[in-house]
């Protein structure tokens, strides 16, 4: 699903053959040990916080939840800019308004949502400004490619 998404690298460490060294805690909250790594979290990275009473592995084994996380953690999207591809209606109107934006608007509009991304609002709002930020990048990639 997020194969060609660059936003999005997974990785897999069998404690009993590879130690790992630092603060990372390892089994800390629960087996399996969920964490994501970007540059705000660094080498340290920051653990899954689960949405619900059940176990990890069941929470995170239905293909919808690890779909949200991902793209929570990730602060990315399976919305395809260049086809409309697994986009919602409204990214799509997103899409539409903005393609037509000059780079520095884009990026403008990049700052700003980057900003207010770590501020306190409903679930939904939050899943609506990683939204456009996922296409804002994915914007901002064409117009440099050009």
């Amino acid at each position: 699903m997020f194969a060609n998404n660059k936003d999005v690298a997974f990785g897999d460490v069998n404690l009993s053959e590879e130690q790992v060294r630092g603060n990372h805690n390892p089994g800390a909250g629960g087996w399996p040990t969920i964490k994501y790594f970007n540059k705000a979290t660094g080498y340290e990275g920051k653990p899954y916080e689960k949405k619900t009473s059940g176990a990890m592995c069941d929470e995170l084994g239905k293909d919808e939840n690890m779909q949200a996380y991902v793209q929570e953690a990730g602060n990315t999207s399976l919305c395809k800019v260049e086809d409309g591809a697994g986009c919602e209606d409204k990214e799509k109107e997103f899409i539409a308004k903005f393609k037509a934006k000059s780079s520095a608007e884009i990026e403008a509009q990049l700052t700003r949502l980057n900003k207010m991304k770590d501020g306190k609002m409903k679930p939904d709002l939050i899943k609506w400004i990683r939204q456009r930020i996922a296409v804002l990048k994915q914007l901002s990639t064409s117009k440099a490619e050009l």
